[in-house]
């Protein structure tokens, strides 16, 4: 199953380290336009490789690439000396919770496996432009920026007490981060540790959980390589046929997903609020509710229930269990089956008029939004017609539409919290696949030492 090989990872110099807070950024895909522009100016944040922009004359990649090198010779990033896994806690709060929960997981490269090949397995469709920005930046950098999120499953949690063990020495760590969660980096050089890692790892599955567009990123440009190299021409084992990735265990409790609502911007063909009511009500058992701020809890736990919170009242919304055999887009019983499948057939297509899961991506007239108050108060400014609120989606659903062989529709899951970019980078140059070669031929057959005796390094 899956192959995973350590890194000499590159990271900020002890100084910066000391003040992590200041350069790691939140990841492509989630960082808003607001926080680029504070995070650019500062000129030694991670932002400047992950997302670059410009600069003058030179293209955002060219950019990237020429201060990855500045940093690099003026020691703003250092590469570590030894290989290893990296341990990478967060610490976090749910809304409402005293509770301090902590995902636990760990950073190392993973072979970059073709989707057929069933492997990592995909929960979501990519958008081919984004996928072609990522692979043109991993081409001209050769670097890993940021690290996707995988998950595998371990019952047994046998890979925890070495994980434990580690973060209790950390390399560094954030006072809070952008979404208030506090990040703490260590890790495991131990050579025999690193190969029962390995070993669990080869016995398992992995589902990709976030950052499906970094990841074919990674897959088109080994395929480019692949193709430059020609027949024979690869071993297998050069580093551009990896990928940075961040891996969790499923079975762990602190893996959470939290529900993306449905902000309507607008409501096709001029309809009023009535007259989307009364559409709904073909589909939909619809129940008016004093307060707004209760809908979350009313539907929670409910089959194919949603909240909806229009500028004239809020409602409760339940799927008349009769018409669901009408919702005959091609794709697996899992699939049909989810909440969100559900809305995006009989609202945004029966209802809206938005037909078919491609047309319903681009359309300008959704936003995917997280917080409840964000909705309600942006539907009372008139910036939206309508919210339409969900329920989480649950890990045994991501994993049955997983091993189904489909996707979810768009913005389906939004695991929390979302990793940094800044705590650790990785080399895809040439001259990195000593590192391998030399793990391939050190404690190949050495039992991994307990944790309390685990101290010694890589010998490579």
């Amino acid at each position: 199953m899956a192959e995973i090989q350590p890194v000499r990872g590159w990271r900020y110099n002890a100084a910066l380290s000391a003040e992590i807070d200041a350069v790691v950024s939140p990841l492509f895909d989630v960082v808003s336009p607001r926080q680029r522009e504070a995070l650019y100016q500062h000129p030694l944040n991670s932002i400047h490789l992950s997302v670059p922009r410009a600069e003058g004359p030179l293209a955002p990649v060219a950019a990237a690439a020429r201060r990855l090198a500045r940093w690099q010779a003026e020691g703003v990033l250092r590469q570590d000396g030894l290989p290893g896994i990296y341990v990478y806690y967060q610490y976090f709060r749910l809304p409402g919770e005293a509770r301090e929960r902590c995902r636990k997981g760990f950073m190392c490269h993973i072979r970059a496996y073709d989707w057929a090949e069933g492997v990592v397995l995909r929960h979501e469709n990519t958008l081919p432009a984004a996928v072609n920005d990522r692979a043109e930046l991993l081409a001209e950098l050769q670097f890993q920026t940021s690290a996707t999120h995988g998950l595998y499953r371990d019952e047994d949690f046998e890979l925890e007490k070495w994980l434990d063990e580690a973060i209790a020495d950390p390399l560094c760590q954030t006072e809070e981060d952008y979404q208030g969660a506090r990040d703490v980096l260590a890790v495991i050089q131990d050579a025999a540790v690193i190969r029962r890692f390995q070993q669990v790892l080869a016995g398992r599955q992995v589902i990709l959980a976030d950052g499906h567009h970094r990841y074919e990123g990674s897959l088109a440009y080994r395929q480019a390589r692949e193709l430059a190299a020609g027949p024979g021409g690869s071993t297998g084992r050069e580093p551009w046929n990896y990928h940075l990735m961040y891996l969790t265990n499923a079975a762990s409790d602190d893996l959470r997903i939290l529900p993306t609502h449905r902000l309507l911007l607008e409501l096709p063909g001029g309809l009023s609020d009535d007259q989307l009511l009364a559409r709904l009500a073909v589909y939909f058992t619809v129940l008016p509710q004093p307060e707004a701020q209760d809908l979350p809890e009313l539907i929670a736990g409910k089959r194919w229930a949603f909240g909806l919170y229009l500028p004239g009242g809020a409602y409760k919304l339940r799927l008349r269990p009769e018409v669901h055999a009408q919702l005959d887009w091609p794709t697996t019983p899992e699939v049909k089956d989810l909440d969100l499948t559900v809305l995006h057939f009989f609202v945004l297509e029966k209802v809206l008029g938005i037909v078919g899961s491609e047309a319903q991506r681009s359309w300008p007239g959704v936003a995917y939004v997280r917080g409840l108050a964000e909705c309600l108060q942006r539907v009372d400014r008139g910036e939206a017609r309508a919210a339409f609120l969900t329920s989480e989606v649950t890990m045994a659903q991501v994993a049955a539409v997983c091993h189904s062989g489909a996707v979810m529709p768009a913005k389906s899951t939004f695991f929390y919290p979302k990793t940094l970019a800044g705590l650790l980078f990785t080399d895809l140059h040439e001259r990195a696949e000593s590192v391998f070669e030399a793990y391939f031929q050190a404690g190949a057959d050495e039992q991994p030492a307990t944790p309390a005796a685990s101290g010694r390094p890589f010998v490579g």
